[in-house]
């Protein structure tokens, strides 16, 4: 009897790096847009870009998802990954649009750190996703956006701490806690999508 060995689709592995890469971009331009802080209107218009660049991204794989007949992971898993990276691009720019919004003078400090956080998760899943075909190194860069969360957690509550502490004026103190939730949702999607990818190698091995 002769078996017809049929390749999974390796083209999966292309469009998360890809996914993983535009992911990275908009979460650095974004700390680039809190660390200068300047033409605003400008940095959104290409943080906008960016997310609908991942938009397109997401339904490439949608499509491959429908005319692959085999995978490298499970489907269920591959959506999942693709919407959970979908998810941190979409926090990105909800975090870059509510600066113009709120018209905020100028970003805190823990607001710069926090930025900065997201953007450094952002690196370490394009890396992790690029890795994915080897998948060597996956699994440290995976832990390094768990560790980054985690001093996110820390430092944002800090952050409304101190909103309330030096009795700030209401409308401020809204404005900031809504602008730090924003970015800590941003962050905390950044580890489920991490978590995603981890999944979907525990099932593979």
């Amino acid at each position: 009897m002769t078996f017809t060995f049929i390749p999974r689709d390796a083209r999966f592995f292309d469009l998360f790096q890809s996914d993983g890469d535009n992911l990275a971009e908009a979460a650095r331009q974004l700390a680039d847009m809190v660390e200068h802080y300047d033409k605003l209107d400008q940095r959104v218009i290409a943080i906008q870009a960016l997310e609908k660049r991942g938009d397109q991204i997401d339904r490439q794989i949608g499509a491959r998802l429908e005319s692959a007949f085999i995978t490298p992971f499970d489907r269920e898993d591959i959506h999942e990954l693709a919407s959970r990276l979908d998810d941190v691009v979409d926090f990105v720019q909800a975090v870059a649009e509510t600066f113009i919004v709120y018209h905020v003078p100028q970003p805190t400090e823990e607001c710069r750190r926090l930025a900065a956080i997201l953007a450094e998760q952002g690196r370490e899943l394009a890396s992790a996703l690029t890795n994915l075909r080897s998948r060597k190194g996956v699994t440290e860069h995976l832990q390094r956006v768990h560790d980054l969360e985690h001093e996110a957690d820390g430092l944002s509550r800090a952050a409304v701490a101190r909103l309330f502490a030096e009795r700030q004026d209401p409308l401020d103190v809204i404005k900031w806690r809504d602008l730090y939730r924003e970015l800590e949702n941003g962050i905390d999607a950044a580890e489920d999508a991490a978590e995603a990818v981890e999944r979907m190698l525990t099932k593979a091995s």
